[in-house]
């Protein structure tokens, strides 16, 4: 073999040895903060460090805060001196009193509309309904969801062909109709009707347990893909063989590997929730007076939107505010809990670049950078090679070997 064979031989060697040891391309970070921690501790991690889900997660909060605080509920009173039914003497004319200079709240900062009552204290009961809503659909179609994939996408065989044909009739059915039967239903004021009576104290429970039992269709087609899967690993494989039943699998075994999908989904699930209960609202389908709703609120007020449009923002900002606030949690969780995530940087990127450019270096397809002539300096100074001039645009027979 030629010694120029061999210099071409030990200048691949390096150049493996050093894509080996390459890091991740430049500008995205490692993923060194799984050394030492539970899945719980990284995903915390995660999530805390998702810009847009933090801020999600404060102004959810925030609003929560505020609704449940300001109008009170249940046995708990509020801080807010109106209630939202009180009818009240306008005050200049129902306009907001809300100032900035001087700096004041008022007696309404809302304003109030046509009959008096602060607009305050009515978005706060709307915001309260329509979170109290979101919360026990996500609960009931997340349970529901939950189980119905993961019956169908562990047993298969007739199991899975009667669930799904299940979960089919009830996606063709339209939810607006459905509501408008339900809400008919409990419209009934006769004694003889049990739901009548229920539904006349627990208005917004009903709607949302209905909402529930129509709504779990696409998270439970998401849970059984994800148990398709995760049933043909070894892990259910060992438990399966040591004895363990179908439900300990499917609820001890195969669930918490499957839960980022659940909570992510379940998450966006309560965010498409808000804008169902609004448009339900609106319709007339869904709260209905004397209670209120942010839909609701929306449906009432759209005739002043050209005259006194504070009543139609206020309601309208809380809507955007909480999906919003939502969609980015939901997005922080998918994140979090997705570990192909990586974080990318672009300023560490630009840098890295700039510095392999002045160090006149050639990035490496992995990120590293490999000063290629100093390595092949390096090996024709181990074996008293010359380089070939033609390469480096001298004569082709200028290359002499220095060996005695």
């Amino acid at each position: 073999m030629s010694q120029q064979s061999q210099q071409e031989d030990l200048t691949a060697t390096v150049r493996g040895d050093a894509a080996t040891t390459a890091q991740p391309a430049a500008g995205i970070e490692p993923v060194v903060e799984a050394k030492g921690l539970s899945l719980g501790q990284i995903v915390r991690k995660r999530f805390f460090g998702h810009t847009g889900a933090l801020a999600g997660l404060v102004v959810f909060a925030a609003i929560f805060i505020l609704a449940f605080s300001a109008e009170g509920w249940g046995p708990f009173p509020g801080w807010w001196k109106y209630k939202f039914d009180q009818v009240t003497p306008l005050v200049n004319f129902g306009q907001p009193t809300w100032t900035f200079v001087p700096f004041s709240f008022g007696d309404h900062p809302f304003g109030q509309d046509r009959i008096g009552r602060d607009l305050f204290a009515m978005t706060m009961r709307g915001a309260q309904q329509s979170i109290t809503i979101m919360i026990i659909i996500g609960l009931v179609a997340g349970i529901i969801g939950v189980v119905v994939g993961a019956l169908s996408g562990y047993f298969r065989g007739w199991v899975e062909t009667v669930l799904m044909r299940i979960t089919d009739v009830i996606i063709i059915i339209p939810v607006l109709l459905l509501a408008a039967v339900m809400s008919q239903t409990a419209g009934r004021r006769d004694s003889g009707s049990w739901f009548a009576q229920f539904a006349a104290s627990n208005g917004v429970v009903v709607l949302g347990i209905f909402l529930g039992f129509v709504a779990w269709v696409s998270l439970a087609r998401l849970v059984r893909g994800e148990f398709l899967s995760l049933r043909e690993r070894e892990f259910v494989d060992a438990a399966r063989i040591s004895g363990a039943s179908n439900m300990r699998i499917i609820f001890k075994h195969i669930l918490p590997n499957a839960v980022g999908v659940v909570i992510v989904n379940g998450t966006l699930l309560m965010s498409s929730a808000i804008l169902l209960e609004t448009a339900l609202s609106y319709l007339g389908v869904g709260v209905k007076a004397p209670d209120t709703s942010l839909g609701l609120l929306i449906s009432q007020n759209e005739e002043a939107f050209s005259t006194r449009p504070w009543l139609f923002w206020w309601p309208g900002l809380f809507i955007v505010l909480i999906c919003l606030s939502i969609n980015f949690i939901g997005d922080g969780m998918r994140d979090a809990f997705d570990p192909r995530q990586k974080k990318f940087n672009p300023k560490r990127a630009r840098s890295r670049q700039v510095q392999g450019a002045a160090k006149g270096s050639v990035p490496a397809a992995a990120g590293v950078s490999v000063p290629l002539p100093e390595v092949e300096g390096t090996l024709n100074a181990e074996q008293g090679v010359v380089p070939d001039e033609e390469t480096h645009g001298g004569a082709p027979d200028a290359t002499r070997d220095r060996n005695p």
